[in-house]
C-alpha cells in the first residue's frame, strides 16, 4: 500500500483532548499497573553528577506526586566525568548504568558484593525483557538559560493545571510521562525501550502505536519545507501500512538540515508537498532492543575511547543510522561505526508517521512563552498554588501566568509573563512577556529609607537566582528573551541590545567580560557579566546592565568592576542542586501552608487539605508540627458555619488533619462520624423530622399522618400485594445522583429501564394476616421470623440477609405499633439476576419492598416517594447509593433524571419519548452481557466518595463531566444519534475509571478490547467492578457478529442476555 499522509487540521482543541486522555492513562498506569502496564524503569540523562541528583530529587518527587509508579525503577545517569560524549553514547551508557542498578539491586537483596564492572550475561537477558522509558536531559540549556538550574524537561508548563488546583503545578516532564504513557502499549509483552528528548512535548495520541517486531521505530510527522531545513528529515519507503491516523514504512534514508535539492535527490518530498520530520521519539522492540543492550552492555571501552579523544556519537545520525542500510558506508567512516554497524546493522528501522501529531519544541524561551500564551484558555492555568493581592493594592495582568509563588501588595505584573517558583515582594515591577523564576525578593531591610527600595525588570526579559556551591549568597541572573548565549559578540546581544551598544552604554571593555586571553569564542554564554554581591547592590547593578540608567554610572561601573562575577557557562558548574531543592519545597510547603490557614479561617474548607498536607509534611523540619496546629481549627469549624457548611465535610477534614499528624487510629473512629453524618445529611434532605422517627420518637408518627398507614391495624383481616419492576441500565451520569454529591451539586443520569427474558426481573410479595409478628424469606431460602419489632434497629450486620427489608419497614413507619397490633406480615422477595450484576438490584428490590409495604397500608407510594425513601434507606443500610437505580426501575422507558440540592431534595423525571424507530434500532444494536465478574459496588463507593469529601479536584471535575455527558447524551437519543451515544459511553467508561481504576478488571478489559472492532460504545453498568456490560454495536449485522463471536469464544465465559425496554406503567 502507498504512503497516504491525513491532511486534517489540527486544532488546538485538539491538544487538550489528547493531552487529558493521556493523563487519564498516566494515572491509570500508576494506580493500577497490573490493569495498565507501566514502565519497568524510567532513565533520564544528565549532564553531571550534579545535575543527575537534581534529576534523582525530581523522580522521587513525581512518585510522590502519583506521575511514576511505585513499582518503576528511576535512574538518573550523568555522562561519565561530566564529559560530553553524545546523545547515542550516552543511550549506550544509560543501558549500561542501569544493568549495573539492577545487577547491584539483586546483590543487596541476596546480602552479596560483587566487583564485577560489567553486567553479566544473565542481566543481558534480564534488561532485554524490561521496558524502559529513556529521556535524554542532559545539556546546558544555552536557549533557555533560566532553565538550566532545573534543567528544561522540568520547567513549569500549566497545561490542564485547573483540573487540579491542589495538586502540583505540572511539569514538561510530567506531560511526557503522559505521552510516553500511551506509548507502552505497543511493546506489549516484548522487551525495548522509547527514547524521547527532554525539550519537545509530541502531542499524539500514542495509545493507538504500534511497532514492527524485533526492530526499531522512528517517529515522523509531515511537516513544511522550510521548517525541515534546520531538523532531522526521514526519507521513507513508497510502500508500507496505512490508515487515517498513522502510516508504517520501512527508512530508506536519513537527511541532517537538508537543503531543497537534497529533498529533491533524496525523493524526500510527499505528495502533499511536506516531508517527513524526525520528532526524536525513537522506539526499540525485540531482537532489536536485544542486541542494543548487549553493545550496551560492553561498551564501555567504546565510551572511554570517545573520551580520550573527545568524540561524540550522536544518537539521531549514528547510532539510527546503523539501522539504515543506506547510511552503513558513512557511518564506518565515523568514531565507532563499524561497531554500530556490526552489532546492529542486521535489523531494520521503520518510520511510524503519526500525522496529527503537534510538535511542541521548547527550544528557546520564546517559545516557552508562546505554548503558553498561544494556546485555548482552558488548557493554561494562569494561577495555580499561589498567593496574590487584591486588585486594589496590585496590578497584575490577567494573562500572566503565576504559579507556586507569593506576590505582595504594591507588585505589577505584565501580560503574558510567567512568575514561578519565586516570592516577590512590594515595589518591584515586572514587565510584559518576561520569565522570573526562582526569584526571592525580600522586603528591604533598611527600615530608615523613606521610600522603599523599587525594581522594574524590562518587557520581554528572564529573571533568575541561582545559589552557589560553597556560598551562601544566591546570584542574580537576567537577559532578554531573545538572546542568544551562543552567538558570538559580533552578532550577539545581552537584554534585547547589541554587545557593542551595551559596552558602549555602559563604559566597559569587553575585556572586562572576557577576561581570558584562551576565550575561543566571546559570547553571552562565557562572559563574566553577573556580579556577586548582597542582594539589592545586584538588584541595582541588574538595573544598570539592564540598560534602565541611560546616563554611564561612574560609581555603578566601579561596583560591577570590583566584584566577583561569574559567566552563564561557570553557573552551570557551579550551582548548589541541594540548597535549591531544599529551597523549593520549603518555598512549597510555605505557600501549602498559607492555603490551607486561609481556608480554615475564613473559607468553607473547598480545598483538597489532604493534598496541601501533603506538600507541608515535605518541610521536614516543621511540617508536622505546622499540621498539628492545624488541628486545633477542628472543633470550631461546625460551629462557625453550621447553617452552610456540612458535618460530613468538617469531620473528613478532621481525620485528614488526623491522618497528616500520624494519628492513624483518631482517624479512623473520625470517620465513622463521616459516614453517619452522610446519612443523617440525607435524612434532613430527603423529609423533616426523619432522623427523630428513626431514634424512636412516637410525637413523630403523630405529627407526619402521610407517613403512616391509612388504616388502623385492627381493621386489616387479610390483604396481598405483589410488586414486579424492571432493572435498569445507565447511559451515563452515574455518580452525580450519590450523596453527598447529589445533596450539595446538581446531578443528571441518562438511564433506561428494561426487561430480562421477557420477564420483570425483580420484586416482593407482601401479605397481612390475622397473628403478630414478622416473617421474611428470600429467593435463597432464607427465613426469618420476627416476634419482638423492637428488634429491628440500627445499627443492622452488614452479614444480615435481610437488613433491606428491616431498613424498609423503618423508612416507611410500618412496624409502628399502631400498624402491627394484631396482624402479621409476611414478605417474600426475590431478584431473577446474578449476584453483583450492577443493575440496580439492590435499590430496585428496595423500591419494590417500599412501595409494596406503602400499598398495603395505604401509604403514598408514589414512585417519588418512593424514590426519596430509598435513598435514606440505603445510608441506613451503610450502602450509600444514589436514587438513579430506583428511578431506574420505577419509572418506565427511557428517561432524563435531573437533582437539584437543597432540603428537600428536588428531583425532576423527564421521560424521554423515544421513536419506534430509535427502540428498534437500540435492541437491534445494544448488547446486554453479564461478564461473569462480581462486583460489590459499596467497596468502589466507598473510596469514590471519600475522595468526594477530601475534595479531589480531579473525581470532582470527572463526576461535571459525567453531568454534562448525560445533558448531551440526551440530545444524541432524542436525534437518534446513536453512535454518537457510543462516544459518550466511551467518555463515561474513562471517567468511571478516572474515579476508581478498579472499577474494571483484566478480564473486563480484554473483553473490551475484543468488542472494539464491532462497537462504538461500551461500559459496565452502574459503578463497576464487574456485573453486566453494555456492548453498543456500529450496527445491527455488526451486533450479530459480535453475539456470535462471543460465543464462540472459548477465552470469554460471558452470557448474553435477552432485552426490551420496559414501557408500561
Amino acid at each position: 500500500m502507498e504512503r497516504k499522509y491525513n491532511h486534517r487540521s489540527r486544532v488546538k482543541a485538539d491538544l487538550t483532548a489528547i493531552l487529558r486522555k493521556s493523563w487519564y492513562h498516566l494515572r491509570l498506569s500508576v494506580r493500577h499497573p497490573a490493569r495498565v502496564p507501566t514502565w519497568d524503569a524510567i532513565v533520564l540523562t544528565a549532564a553531571s553528577p550534579e545535575q543527575a541528583q537534581l534529576y534523582e530529587w525530581q523522580l522521587k518527587r513525581a512518585k510522590r506526586m502519583g506521575r511514576i509508579a511505585d513499582s518503576t525503577v528511576t535512574l538518573a545517569v550523568p555522562d561519565p566525568h561530566g564529559q560530553r560524549i553524545g546523545s547515542g553514547a550516552a543511550t549506550l551508557h544509560a543501558i549500561l548504568e542501569l544493568a549495573k542498578h539492577y545487577q547491584q539491586l539483586s546483590l543487596e537483596s541476596q546480602c552479596r558484593n560483587s566487583q564485577r564492572k560489567e553486567p553479566s550475561p544473565s542481566f543481558i537477558d534480564l534488561i532485554a525483557k524490561k521496558h524502559i522509558l529513556l529521556l535524554h536531559a542532559g545539556g546546558d540549556s544555552k536557549r533557555v538559560p533560566w532553565a538550566n538550574p532545573m534543567g528544561k524537561v522540568f520547567l513549569p508548563l500549566p497545561y490542564l493545571a485547573a483540573d487540579d488546583q491542589d495538586g502540583p503545578v505540572p511539569l514538561l516532564f510530567d506531560h511526557i510521562l503522559a505521552i510516553a504513557s500511551c506509548a507502552r502499549q505497543a511493546f506489549q509483552n516484548e522487551g525495548g525501550m522509547l527514547t524521547m528528548t527532554g525539550d519537545v512535548l509530541p502531542c499524539f495520541d500514542a495509545s493507538t502505536m504500534v511497532m514492527p517486531n524485533d526492530a526499531s521505530c522512528i517517529v515522523t510527522v509531515p511537516i513544511t519545507l522550510d521548517i525541515a531545513s534546520n531538523h532531522g528529515v526521514i526519507v521513507a519507503a513508497k510502500s508500507g501500512i496505512s490508515n487515517d491516523t498513522y502510516s508504517i514504512n520501512l527508512v530508506e534514508n536519513l537527511l541532517q538540515k537538508p537543503c531543497l535539492d537534497e529533498l529533491v535527490r533524496h525523493q524526500a518530498i510527499l505528495d502533499d508537498g511536506r516531508t517527513l520530520l524526525d520528532t526524536g521519539i525513537i522506539a526499540v522492540r525485540g531482537q532489536a532492543w536485544l542486541n542494543l543492550v548487549k553493545l550496551a552492555c560492553s561498551s564501555q571501552s567504546m565510551i572511554s575511547e570517545l573520551l580520550e579523544k573527545k568524540k561524540e556519537m550522536s544518537l539521531y545520525e549514528d547510532l539510527v543510522a546503523a539501522w539504515v542500510p543506506a547510511k552503513h558506508e558513512w557511518l564506518r567512516s565515523r568514531p565507532l561505526g563499524d561497531e554500530l554497524v556490526n552489532s546492529l546493522g542486521e535489523q531494520e528501522m521503520f518510520s511510524y508517521c503519526a500525522c496529527d501529531l503537534l510538535f511542541l519544541h521548547f527550544g528557546t524561551s520564546s517559545e516557552v512563552l508562546d505554548h503558553m500564551s498561544e494556546t485555548g484558555a482552558g488548557l493554561v492555568g494562569r494561577r495555580h498554588l499561589c498567593s496574590i493581592p487584591a486588585t486594589n493594592v496590585s496590578d497584575i495582568a490577567a494573562s500572566a501566568i503565576i504559579l507556586s509563588s507569593k506576590i505582595e501588595p504594591g507588585v505589577s505584573i505584565g501580560e503574558d509573563s510567567l512568575i514561578y517558583d519565586s516570592f516577590i515582594s512590594g515595589g518591584i515591577q515586572i514587565g510584559s512577556q518576561s520569565i522570573v523564576v526562582g526569584v526571592n525578593v525580600p522586603a528591604t531591610s533598611d527600615t530608615t529609607e523613606r521610600v522603599p527600595f523599587r525594581f522594574m525588570l524590562p518587557d520581554r526579559h528572564c529573571f533568575w537566582e541561582v545559589p552557589l556551591v560553597e556560598r551562601t549568597e544566591r546570584v542574580i541572573v537576567y537577559c532578554g528573551i531573545h538572546d542568544n548565549p551562543k552567538i558570538p559578540l559580533s552578532n550577539g546581544t545581552f537584554c534585547g541590545k547589541p554587545w557593542r551598544k551595551v559596552l558602549d552604554d555602559l563604559g566597559i571593555q569587553d575585556t572586562d567580560l572576557w577576561i581570558s586571553e584562551n576565550t575561543l569564542e566571546k559570547c553571552l554564554w562565557n562572559a563574566k557579566i553577573f556580579p556577586i554581591l548582597p542582594y539589592f547592590e545586584m538588584l541595582t547593578l541588574a538595573s544598570w546592565l539592564m540598560g534602565l540608567d541611560n546616563q554611564i554610572n561612574e560609581t555603578l561601573r566601579s561596583s560591577w568592576k570590583r566584584s566577583q562575577r561569574i559567566s552563564l557557562e561557570e553557573l552551570h558548574k557551579s550551582i548548589n542542586f541541594p540548597h535549591m531543592c531544599l529551597g523549593s519545597s520549603n518555598h512549597q510547603a510555605d505557600l501549602a501552608s498559607g492555603i490551607v490557614n486561609a481556608c480554615l479561617n475564613f473559607g468553607l474548607l473547598g480545598r483538597n487539605l489532604s493534598q496541601l498536607c501533603q506538600e507541608i509534611l515535605q518541610k521536614e523540619s516543621t511540617g508536622i508540627e505546622v499540621c498539628k496546629g492545624f488541628l486545633s481549627h477542628c472543633p470550631n469549624l461546625q460551629a462557625q458555619n453550621s447553617a452552610i457548611l456540612p458535618k460530613s465535610r468538617a469531620y473528613q477534614v478532621h481525620a485528614d488533619l488526623l491522618r497528616a499528624c500520624g494519628n492513624e487510629e483518631m482517624a479512623l473512629e473520625t470517620e465513622q462520624k463521616v459516614w453517619a453524618s452522610i446519612a443523617d445529611e440525607t435524612a434532613s434532605a430527603v423529609r423533616y423530622g426523619f432522623k427523630e422517627n428513626l431514634a424512636g420518637s412516637s410525637s413523630w408518627f403523630a405529627s407526619n399522618p402521610d407517613n403512616t398507614s391509612g388504616c388502623c391495624g385492627e381493621s386489616i383481616h387479610h390483604r396481598t400485594v405483589k410488586i414486579e419492576l424492571p432493572v435498569r441500565v445507565d447511559f451515563v451520569g452515574g455518580w452525580s445522583d450519590t450523596p453527598p454529591w447529589s445533596l450539595e451539586r446538581a446531578g443528571c443520569v441518562l438511564n433506561v429501564a428494561i426487561t430480562l427474558e421477557d420477564s420483570l426481573p425483580i420484586g416482593t410479595v407482601i401479605e397481612i394476616e390475622k397473628g403478630t409478628g414478622i416473617f421474611i424469606s428470600d429467593d435463597v431460602g432464607n427465613q426469618l421470623s420476627i416476634e419482638d419489632l423492637s428488634s429491628i434497629a440500627l445499627p443492622f450486620e452488614i452479614s444480615d440477609p435481610f437488613r433491606l427489608v428491616k431498613s424498609a419497614l423503618l423508612v416507611t413507619s410500618v412496624i409502628h405499633e399502631k400498624i402491627l397490633q394484631s396482624v402479621a406480615l409476611r414478605i417474600r422477595t426475590w431478584a431473577n439476576v446474578p449476584r453483583g450484576s450492577g443493575l440496580g438490584t439492590s435499590s430496585i428490590l428496595a423500591a419494590a419492598v417500599v412501595k409494596g409495604l406503602l400499598r398495603i397500608t395505604d401509604g403514598d407510594e408514589s414512585n417519588e416517594n418512593v424514590t426519596r425513601l430509598v435513598l435514606v434507606l440505603e445510608q441506613l443500610m451503610g450502602t450509600g447509593g444514589g436514587w438513579q437505580d430506583q428511578i431506574g426501575g420505577l419509572y418506565a422507558g427511557i428517561k432524563f433524571t435531573a437533582s437539584f440540592p437543597g432540603i428537600p431534595l428536588r428531583l425532576q423525571v423527564i421521560p424521554l419519548l423515544a421513536s419506534p424507530q430509535l427502540i428498534k434500532e437500540l435492541q437491534q444494536r445494544l448488547l446486554v452481557v453479564f461478564t461473569g465478574q462480581v462486583r460489590l459496588a459499596h467497596q468502589v463507593l466507598h473510596k469514590v466518595v471519600t475522595r468526594y469529601l477530601q475534595r479531589d479536584n480531579l473525581l470532582v471535575s470527572s463526576i461535571k463531566r459525567l453531568t454534562e455527558l448525560a445533558k448531551i447524551a440526551r440530545e444524541a437519543l432524542m436525534s437518534c444519534d446513536i453512535d454518537a451515544l457510543g462516544d459518550i459511553m466511551l467518555e463515561a467508561w474513562r471517567l468511571h475509571q478516572e474515579l476508581d481504576p478498579f472499577c474494571s478488571n483484566e478480564f473486563v478489559d480484554k473483553l473490551f478490547a475484543f468488542c472494539d472492532h464491532y462497537c462504538c460504545g461500551y461500559k459496565l453498568v452502574g459503578a463497576g467492578g464487574g456485573g453486566f456490560a453494555l456492548l453498543l454495536a456500529k450496527s445491527a449485522e455488526s451486533a450479530e457478529e459480535l453475539r456470535h463471536s462471543l460465543v464462540n469464544t472459548s477465552g470469554f465465559d460471558v452470557k448474553i442476555y435477552g432485552w426490551k425496554i420496559f414501557l408500561e406503567n
